[in-house]
């Protein structure tokens, strides 16, 4: 059984690198679909002898993300970001899933470990968080979703061993830097779906987002690092709605 692994990038010269070598002995091929990236993460990414390379306009992250299955050759799927990496425990239950002629999933889904500000998360919505990342070829696709898409599969799914270290962001600005970008994407988005942003929804959802990341999820159980989970998650959730009040007065 052959092994692609596929990632969707733009501008990831800070990690991608350590991202590639930690999948290159494993797989067979890696599959990258950039962006049009300004940095240097094609040129990190050619450095790869077994990395194919192709560069697509984004279009939304879910339609990205399929056009990258439809490029992977391999039998078996790892999907990753290029800020995540897998562990040892995780590397080795892959090698042995893709070294039998049979398994007994089709779909795998694999729990994260969510890093920000010098910590591993485990509360406030960032801890236990598993998410599907291995399949077998035609057995799952991504929903259309222009962001926050979900994959979707008609099979049973399995839990890898192992765990997916996930960078999220390198520093303060950086998160809010695509915080800001992906509520713009979340404001089209509701309102392709035809939600609203009503005056109580904007003063309201703020402040139950808080209380539900930091006291409801134990967000305080992550000191100082899980109160700026939940202080930036509260203004999320006021940017989304504000920026749909704002679309939806055009």
């Amino acid at each position: 059984m052959s092994l692609s692994v596929a990632v969707i990038t733009f501008n990831e010269d800070r990690i991608i690198e350590k991202m590639l070598n930690s999948v290159k002995d494993l797989a067979d091929e890696i599959v990258i679909v950039d962006s049009f990236s300004t940095d240097r993460t094609e040129e990190i990414c050619r450095k790869f002898s077994n990395v194919k390379f192709l560069q697509k306009k984004f279009e939304g992250y879910g339609s990205q993300k399929n056009f990258a299955l439809q490029q992977c050759s391999g039998n078996w799927i790892l999907f990753l970001d290029a800020d995540e990496i897998p562990d040892a425990g995780a590397l080795k239950s892959i090698e042995e899933i893709i070294g039998n002629e049979e398994s007994d999933f089709k779909v795998y889904n694999i729990e994260f470990s969510n890093h920000f500000l010098g910590k591993e998360l485990r509360h406030g919505g960032w801890g236990k968080v598993f998410r599907e990342r291995f399949f077998m070829k035609n057995h799952g696709k991504y929903s259309d979703d222009v962001v926050h898409e979900t994959f979707i599969t008609s099979d049973a799914i399995g839990t890898l061993q192992g765990k997916l270290h996930h960078y999220t962001y390198e520093n303060i600005f950086h998160h809010l830097e695509k915080s800001n970008r992906y509520t713009s994407m979340m404001a089209e988005k509701m309102k392709s779906k035809g939600k609203k942003a009503s005056v109580l929804k904007i003063l309201l959802a703020p402040f139950f987002q808080f209380l539900k990341t930091y006291f409801f999820r134990l967000g305080f159980l992550d000191g100082l690092a899980g109160f700026y989970i939940a202080i930036t998650a509260s203004f999320y959730t006021f940017l989304k709605y504000m920026k749909l009040y704002e679309i939806s007065k055009k």
